[in-house]
């Protein structure tokens, strides 16, 4: 079995390479080139972000409300939180899933304009075209670190959240809530944080959209 993945997995390598090339070939000929998608991209991180931060938000403000009920809505307030909590898994979930998308487009992108350098004949051109590159790709990586530690600061959140909704699930009494009572300001803390590294990484992407228009 381990020998057959090792065969495969270079195969679906170059499927997912040539098929690649494919998207990217379409989408030139409608005059939609890698950096115009990679600027699409980065705006669906973003806004995926600013989604995110208002689901985590939402969740937080109903873990605020269940932890003043009273015993006979544990039942309805456990429904409620479970709600909230894979609501934030999918949120997460889509944040992470849409920065994958501009790192791949990202290194397309690069490879490509690395490559073409090599076709200029006027130095001077060729010069301006690598400065531009080197800065572009420091503008990338820094908005890129961004993103990242917004996406990593979810989970923290993500599994106090799940630790307070099994429990709930388990303990359906007045104790349960209790218990709940006591996490919450490490919830709010988490969550605190991770709004905070969000609207860091969403001004960095608006930066980074904003000069890649304007190269």
């Amino acid at each position: 079995m381990l020998s057959l993945r090792l065969y495969t997995l270079p195969a679906l390598m170059l499927l997912v390479s040539a098929c690649s090339s494919v998207y990217y070939d379409t989408m030139e000929k409608v005059g939609i080139h890698k950096r115009d998608i990679m600027v699409d991209r980065v705006e669906s991180a973003r806004d995926a972000q600013a989604e995110a931060q208002e689901q985590f938000q939402s969740a937080l403000d109903q873990f605020a409300s269940v932890i003043n009920l009273e015993e006979s809505d544990l039942k309805r307030a456990y429904d409620s939180l479970n709600h909230e909590f894979e609501a934030c898994e999918s949120a997460a979930a889509e944040v992470s899933e849409r920065i994958d998308k501009v790192e791949s487009v990202a290194e397309d992108l690069f490879e490509e304009w690395q490559e073409e350098l090599n076709l200029y004949e006027n130095k001077s051109l060729k010069a301006t075209s690598s400065k531009k590159l080197k800065q572009t790709k420091q503008r990338y990586q820094s908005m890129l670190m961004s993103m990242k530690k917004a996406e990593k600061s979810m989970q923290p959140v993500l599994n106090t959240f799940r630790d307070n909704v099994l429990f709930l699930k388990h303990n359906l009494n007045a104790q349960a809530i209790g218990s709940l009572r006591g996490e919450f300001g490490n919830l709010k803390a988490n969550i605190d944080n991770l709004i905070n590294r969000m609207n860091q990484s969403i001004k960095q992407s608006d930066e980074f959209i904003s000069g890649m228009q304007n190269t």
